[in-house]
This record gives structure tokens, sequence and C-alpha cells, in this order.
């Protein structure tokens, strides 16, 4: 991490540390299942910022930092999750402005790669993932998710072939 804080830098501008705070942002809202507008009414901002934020295009200051996490419910530290792997901030780097989770909007839009050449980490970053997640706990029914768990395993060995 030394090279990235050697980094000469201009005032304002994005890093990877940035990029990833937003990438955080972005997981955990879309956990929750909150629209880029719904974040942003609630902060009074409108959700073109929300985007900016979660690209790492702008940096998040501390007090808005304190805001997202009263509104998102995780402490701050969240934010900062992994932050010290070296190889998700390689990634980052990899993943340019859009990152993992691709496009501008939250209708869906995924990165066009190859789902087979993906790290664990851009897996768990990918809406799709996510709302799996997110639908999945829904189920309070913990029968019913094994079976759905087993289901799943059992499709996806079947597509190895």
């Amino acid at each position: 991490m030394a090279a990235h804080v050697d980094k000469k830098k201009t005032k304002g501008s994005a890093d990877l540390l940035d990029r990833h705070v937003g990438k955080r942002l972005r997981v955990r809202r879309a956990l929750l299942g909150m629209s880029q507008e719904k974040l942003a009414d609630a902060i009074g901002l409108t959700f073109q910022q929300i985007q900016k934020y979660e690209r790492g295009t702008n940096r998040i200051s501390a007090s808005r930092l304190y805001q997202f996490s009263q509104i998102l419910d995780v402490p701050v530290t969240y934010f900062y999750e992994r932050v010290g792997d070296v190889a998700g901030f390689e990634e980052d780097e990899r993943d340019g402005e859009e990152g993992a989770l691709g496009g501008l909007s939250d209708g869906g839009q995924e990165s066009l790669v190859d789902d087979r050449a993906m790290g664990v980490n851009e897996m768990l970053e990918r809406r799709e993932t996510l709302d799996l997640i997110r639908y999945y706990y829904t189920i309070t029914d913990t029968r019913m998710r094994r079976d759905i768990l087993r289901f799943v395993k059992a499709m996806a060995e079947r597509a190895k072939g």
C-alpha cells in the first residue's frame, strides 16, 4: 500500500480508497434494496451525486459518510472493511470507473465479462449476486432456504457436466 500513498494527487481527485468506499456504499445500499434515488432523498442529494460517490468519482466527506452509516445501519468502519487487502485495490484499479457492478443506473445492468473469469470479490459485488442474497434471506423458513441451496448446488453441478 506504500506505492498507493506515494502517488502524487491533484486536489480533490478520487483515488483507490475513494473507489473502495464507494463500492462498499453501493453494495450496502443494494443489499438493503434501496434505490439511489431513495438514498439521495434521505440525505438531501441528487441520485447523480450518489452515483458519483459509488463510482469513486467524488470523495465522501467524513460527515457525509457518517450520515450514510446511519441511514444504511452500519458502522462507519463498514466502508473501510477489506481496505488493507492489496489484491482488492489491484482489482479496483482494473475495474476502472464503472467497477464490478457496471453501469450508471440501478436498472440491473451488468458489465459484459465472462463470469468464469471473475474473482470472488467481483462476484460478490455484482448486482445479480446482491439481489440473490437479499431475496434469499427474505425467506424466513430455514428448511425452504436449505432446499433452495441444495437445488442451486445441484443445478451448478449439472451445468459443469
